[in-house]
């Protein structure tokens, strides 16, 4: 016991990087304060932001959503795909099971209670483009919805999340958002451009997590008034997202291991009893049905919806929808990216990103499915056109009123009520982990105060949100804070490809690099080996070693050939290279050749050498080529014998090729 109060007393009280804790935390503040002063006037900002994002940024958005997706799923199958996110001997900290239910809770679990119903049977109500309420609209209704649910969504979150698993648990950077910029700027991370960039991350988070727990206050308020006949109004939305946040802070306290993985395992475990339960009441083939042609729809139709602005019919619905969905997706990459990244440690980037892409995806559009289509079904097929009229009335109230067309109603939109609230406080409480780590540089364990002061801060900025103009509002807040962070996830992805290409380049070179071989008689010392990799020799160097050891090793083997009664040359160049060429008459000839070639030190080697330009920093390799180009290995330093054994193994795999060829 006295050890454990020692413990707590040496421990620190505070773990922050001030600028970025301050930075953000001001101007947080000062939203929230001129939020809930002029409401009004914050409104009328949040509405002329929207217009702008719309019409001036919307194809910068939908651009960028595309190349994200474009790019993880290059990674995944590329040779980038085979590269761990940690070190080459580590394993996955969680199984499948528990990686997925935090995947999905994390992701979007607040969304699909509120849009699983609401979504579809609006778009088949008043579609972007054709004629309401017909077949074809119903059709279009669940493209759009998988469109807005898929993989686009999850493409977003794993760019991050791949970016700092990469940095953080194979480079050993800290787990923030600037460590993704290191191969752009180096250890100008640590400065200002640093700073900012953390900045914007907490400051996207805490406007994405704080939509999320808006849309939750909104329709557990819709619970509460379908079960209690409570009042549904803001008052009781703020007093709602109070209690809840101080479920969420328990659960913070917790721990990732203690609160957040539990509550995701219930989610996980309510989320699918639901869904079961909707397959078997409602139109079980005809959900199985829908289900497989949503998914061939969705696939035949993703290149043209990816890329569809709409421009040929002028709107305001792609900003109600799509460029919110954008939005909201990339405001909460920050906070999604840095969860999914805590919890896939060991995994390799290609089995991340198909579980990332594909699982979640997967439980998603059986959701949509289920849930959309049973109430399309309940409209158009059972004549229930009063669900209709009502989620255009209140989209809130959507999935309760879908309940009332199911068996034991109540008992359904209590468990509906309770998940809510368990996807509100893993919403909340992942997004504060996530923040205070940005905000403390990197720390896994922060003081139990600051995760308190960020998992109270998330309700401050909800509830201002909500009275700066509810469900408009939090649209607004979601697309705006997400387009400085746009720009930050599109510098990420350059960061990121020239660490990997890096990192395939050095796995290739420990297995491909040819190494001085050992011949028979005194083997060569480990000080002359090091000797030889140290050395940067001029010009004169090598073309001295090709004449007066390669060329006579050369000569020997052709020697050798010639009294095997085979024509071969060997031949000086003008550039200082030597070759060796057997002939095999119409079949493939043999070249092995050695020229000089010239580069520029590294870094580290021109330590004072700073004032020597031009022709004075080069230096030269004595590299082999052979017909198919250069082998990218040097000979200098070698012995006769060692460029003979060198020959006549490069000849020996050329008689095996022509053996194959015949």
């Amino acid at each position: 016991m006295n050890q454990a109060k020692a413990d707590s007393d040496t421990k620190p009280r505070m773990k922050i990087n001030p600028p970025v804790f301050f930075g953000a935390a001001g101007l947080i503040v000062l939203f929230v304060v001129f939020t809930i002063i002029w409401p009004e006037r914050t409104g009328a900002i949040f509405g002329s932001v929207q217009n702008w994002i719309v019409h001036s940024a919307g194809w910068f958005y939908v651009l960028a959503v595309a190349t994200f997706l474009i790019f993880v799923v290059f990674l995944a199958i590329s040779d980038f795909g085979r590269i761990k996110l940690g070190p080459d001997h580590s394993e996955p900290d969680y199984s499948y099971g528990s990686w997925f239910a935090m995947l999905f809770s994390a992701g979007m679990g607040i969304g699909l209670m509120f849009f699983g119903v609401a979504e579809p049977v609006m778009h088949y109500m008043k579609p972007p483009v054709g004629d309401p309420e017909t077949v074809q609209a119903a059709r279009e209704a669940m493209k759009i919805t998988f469109f807005h649910w898929g993989v686009h969504a999850w493409g977003i979150y794993a760019v991050v999340a791949i970016s700092l698993a990469y940095f953080a648990y194979r480079h050993n950077l800290p787990l923030t958002i600037r460590s993704a910029f290191y191969p752009l700027i180096g250890d100008r991370i640590n400065g200002p451009v640093g700073h900012a960039v953390d900045i914007f991350a907490i400051l996207g988070t805490m406007f994405g997590v704080a939509t999320s727990l808006g849309f939750g206050a909104m329709q557990v308020n819709a619970g509460i008034t379908y079960l209690i006949g409570a009042p549904n109004n803001v008052y009781v939305q703020i007093l709602l997202i109070a209690v809840i946040t101080g479920i969420a802070t328990i659960s913070v306290v917790l721990g990732l291991d203690g609160g957040i993985r539990r509550l995701s395992q219930l989610n996980m475990f309510l989320a699918a009893g639901l869904l079961i339960f909707v397959l078997i009441v409602g139109p079980t083939v005809y959900l199985l049905q829908t289900l497989t042609q949503n998914i061939g729809a969705y696939a035949s139709d993703l290149v043209n919806k990816t890329f569809n602005l709409y421009a040929y019919q002028p709107s305001g619905w792609i900003g109600g929808w799509t460029l919110f969905y954008w939005g909201w997706w990339i405001a909460w990459a920050p906070f999604v990216g840095m969860f999914i990244a805590r919890v896939s440690r060991g995994r390799t980037i290609r089995e991340f990103v198909t579980g990332v892409l594909l699982l979640p995806a997967g439980f998603t559009f059986m959701w949509m499915t289920f849930f959309g289509n049973t109430a399309l079904h309940m409209i158009m097929v059972q004549g229930a056109t009063d669900l209709g009229n009502a989620v255009a009335a209140d989209t809130t109230m959507a999935l309760f009123n879908f309940f009332e067309h199911l068996p034991f109603s109540a008992i359904l939109s209590f468990l509906a009520t309770i998940l809510i609230v368990t996807f509100f406080v893993t919403s909340s409480d992942s997004g504060s982990l996530v923040i205070d780590m940005l905000a403390s540089g990197g720390e896994d364990d922060p003081p139990v105060w600051q995760r308190i002061f960020w998992a109270t801060s998330e309700g401050l900025v909800a509830v201002a949100l909500l009275l700066a103009g509810g469900l408009g509002a939090l649209q607004t807040a979601a697309i705006a804070s997400a387009l400085p962070f746009t720009i930050i996830m599109l510098l990420m992805c350059w960061g990121l490809v020239r660490a990997l290409r890096v990192d395939v380049a050095k796995r290739i070179s420990r297995r491909s690099a040819v190494l001085m071989p050992q011949t028979a008689g005194k083997p060569v010392s480990w000080q002359r080996r090091l000797q030889n990799v140290l050395r940067h020799p001029v010009e004169s160097e090598v073309i001295d070693f090709i004449n007066t050891t390669v060329r006579p090793a050369l000569e020997d083997v052709a020697e050798e050939f010639r009294l095997k009664k085979m024509d071969v040359e060997v031949k000086p160049g003008e550039d200082g290279r030597m070759w060796l060429e057997v002939l095999h008459g119409e079949e493939h000839n043999f070249y092995y050749g050695v020229r000089p070639r010239t580069y520029t030190p590294p870094a580290f080697a021109m330590r004072d050498t700073q004032k020597r330009r031009g022709e004075a920093l080069k230096f030269y390799r004595a590299e082999v080529y052979l017909s198919e180009g250069g082998q990218d290995y040097d000979l200098m330093g070698w012995s006769k014998e060692q460029i003979i054994t060198d020959v006549i193994d490069h000849y020996e795999k050329h008689m095996h090729f022509l053996h194959l060829m015949r």
